[in-house]
């Protein structure tokens, strides 16, 4: 029986990337630069590769936070203090909070059925301030933010450390849900705990096999019923 669920925050909860394009352009425009879709695009590829050097233990989150714009400002040409627009741009996301359509209506209906809790990797000041901002801390019976954890995912560390702060947890009683096949599937599968992989625009899940797959929030509801 499922009684712990464990949700990734950014693009299965949060939209990041609408969050990330609002906060980039405020950025953007308070150092002079225009924010065309290909400046803004630009920054996201150069981001996501960022992120993904640190899945893979090749970066770290110091050195990320300022790379990222490093590279891009090389890219574009623009003569800017890195540090400055990397500071500049944490405090504008720690304010924005939009919400995966269905994601408050999904947490009413676990609330009270399952013990549920976040895991997500990110900067502590970030991830926290977005989830006050959402309002939706109040659901979960913990939150662990990987910059506080000492660890990131998918590291089996990371998950030890996780699982060592809940209650009685079982991997055989838990489910991790999360859009990242990198991070959140191929952490749980390490981890030995199911995982469902939300996936709404139909991805391709190459060598990752998920053990359940859901295209929208709502349908986690029904999935849950049928493996209880």
């Amino acid at each position: 029986m499922i009684k712990n669920l464990l949700f990734d925050l950014d693009d299965t909860l949060f939209d990041f990337h609408a969050s990330e394009k609002e906060s980039l352009k405020d950025t953007l425009l308070h150092f002079g630069i225009e924010p065309t879709d290909e400046t803004v695009a630009l920054y996201s590829e150069v981001n996501r590769g960022q992120w993904k050097l640190l899945e893979l233990g090749k970066t770290t989150k110091p050195k990320l936070k300022i790379d990222r714009y490093r590279i891009f400002f090389e890219k574009i040409g623009a003569n800017i203090e890195a540090s400055l627009a990397a500071d500049f741009y944490e405090n504008r996301l720690s304010k924005s909070a939009i919400l995966v359509d269905g994601a408050t209506e999904l947490l009413d209906v676990l609330r009270g059925k399952y013990r549920l809790y976040l895991i997500t990797n990110g900067f502590s000041v970030i991830q926290r301030g977005r989830i006050a901002a959402s309002g939706i801390g109040g659901y979960f019976d913990g939150i662990f933010v990987s910059e506080e954890m000492g660890a990131d995912k998918p590291t089996l560390l990371y998950f030890d450390k996780c699982f060592a702060e809940i209650d009685g947890f079982e991997r055989s009683e838990s489910l991790i849900i999360g859009d990242s096949l990198t991070s959140d599937i191929k952490g749980g599968i390490a981890a030995g705990v199911k995982t469902v992989w939300y996936n709404p625009k139909g991805a391709s899940a190459a060598d990752l096999m998920p053990d359940y797959e859901i295209r929208t929030l709502a349908e986690l509801t029904a999935l849950l019923e049928g493996i209880n």
